[in-house]
């Protein structure tokens, strides 16, 4: 047992020399023998791709490759089978420790119910950008007589009118009637002729008319510059116009 007296200086610095090497051996041995036994220190696995399998065959697939995975979200998707998975974090070909978990979003198997917006009285355009974020399809876009151009008239699912604020479920497609800007209104073409070119204007705007090409032409004997000379369609005797419809000008100058 001499070699554990300290009966001089040496002594105690040979013990206190090996206690520092032991503790520096635990030490070692904790991080670089132990924890890499355990925790499979650099070992990893890559992440498949999974996106489009079944749900209720992960389990198999996962734990022969040594992974688990947990589903965190579900959301309707049209046309894919219920369970289906969409959406997985990892993604495919990250590596990985053992054991990972990869979380998914998987297909709903019924479309939620939400309520339907309003697109009436709005344009086309807008009306497609809301659907669009309410998850609901475009449907026929039917145009009709209305000297409303481009505004929706009637919103309808399955052929039928759907109110604002009524239950329907996503990924619905939904029909449009949708102004044509001419309406069906039908009366006698104005005459312009002789009138100046801004009250021609003036009248052809009061009468849901549009203005047409606009052309420039010479003043003859008698015509007063900057008045119509004439005009297409002519405004003869049983000739008729719909709302909405274009009347081209010509212009003395």
């Amino acid at each position: 047992m001499s070699f554990f007296k300290a009966d001089t200086w040496f002594d105690v610095f040979k013990h206190l020399t090996l206690i520092a090497a032991l503790g520096g051996a635990l030490v070692l041995g904790f991080f670089y023998v132990y924890l890499p036994l355990t925790t499979h220190h650099g070992e990893t696995i890559v992440v498949p791709k999974i996106t489009g399998m079944n749900a209720a065959d992960l389990t198999n697939y996962l734990g022969e490759r040594k992974l688990s995975y947990f589903v965190d979200d579900s959301s309707y998707a049209p046309g894919v089978r219920a369970f289906t998975v969409l959406t997985q974090e990892p993604a495919p070909g990250e590596k990985v420790k053992q054991d990972r978990k990869i979380y998914l979003s998987v297909a709903m198997r019924r479309p939620p119910v939400i309520k339907m917006p309003k697109l009436t009285d709005g344009s086309v355009k807008n009306a497609q950008l809301i659907l669009q974020s309410y998850d609901l399809q475009i449907g026929q876009i039917k145009l009709v007589p209305n000297v409303a151009q481009n505004a929706v008239l009637r919103q309808l699912s399955q052929g039928r009118d759907i109110a604002p604020g009524a239950p329907i479920a996503k990924g619905s497609r939904i029909d449009l009637e949708v102004g044509d800007g001419l309406g069906n209104t039908e009366f006698a073409v104005p005459s312009l002729l002789g009138m100046p070119e801004d009250e021609a204007r003036t009248l052809l705007a009061g009468q849901h008319l549009e203005v047409g090409e606009v052309f420039k032409q010479a003043a003859d004997n008698g015509q007063t510059p900057g008045t119509v000379v004439r005009q297409r369609p002519v405004a003869a005797l049983g000739a008729l116009i719909r709302t909405g419809q274009l009347v081209d000008l010509w212009v003395a100058e």
